[in-house]
């Protein structure tokens, strides 16, 4: 039987082109970028200003809305040194602007065995090297340097968390019960 070189030839060039166009259509399907990793609660802070040091290392999530709400959950609640002992509850939330954070939640700090809330968190702008942490009406200026690095923190005891200086002046239940008969 004799062979038909038309044939021979079309049904090269069919191989060739099929060749040709998976080859092309594999290249063009590459797999997807991956996307940029979620920046952290570490990365986000200096974007506003502020020293990546103000929480411990033991945040485990954290939640930032578009108006500057934000979320921060720790493992545990847990206490850091700094020019004053700061105890950060295991829930932490906020208003996020630059350079600062007010409607703060979840951090307090002692002072002659008292601990107090901290309010909110601010550093001069144009940056100095103070910040300021809000504690009710007194405003305390520190040193920016010893809030740079994020450190670890030690676990509350618990059931050690402390108490800030209006939980301590409130009375306890029955007191009140017996302050409302009196008056009454």
């Amino acid at each position: 039987m004799a062979s038909n070189p038309k044939l021979h030839s079309s049904h090269a060039l069919f191989l060739l082109l099929f060749f040709v166009s998976t080859a092309t259509s594999s290249s063009s399907s590459s797999p997807p970028a991956p996307s940029p990793p979620t920046p952290t609660v570490y990365d986000i802070l200096p974007k506003f200003g502020l020293p990546s040091g103000l929480l411990p290392d033991s945040v485990l999530n954290y939640t930032l809305s578009d108006d500057g709400r934000f979320v921060v959950v720790l493992e545990n609640p847990c206490y850091i040194e700094f020019d004053y002992l700061v105890f950060y509850d295991k829930t932490i939330t906020g208003k996020l602007k630059y350079g600062s954070i007010t409607e703060l939640k979840g951090i307090q700090v002692r002072k002659f065995f008292i601990w107090f809330d901290v309010d909110e968190i601010r550093v001069d702008l144009p940056p100095s090297d103070s910040i300021y942490f809000q504690v009710g009406f007194i405003n305390k200026r520190l040193d920016l340097g010893q809030f740079k690095t994020v450190r670890s923190c030690y676990i509350a005891l618990s059931g050690c968390a402390p108490r800030s200086w209006k939980q301590t002046l409130e009375l306890p239940a029955p007191m009140k019960e017996l302050q409302m008969l009196i008056t009454e």
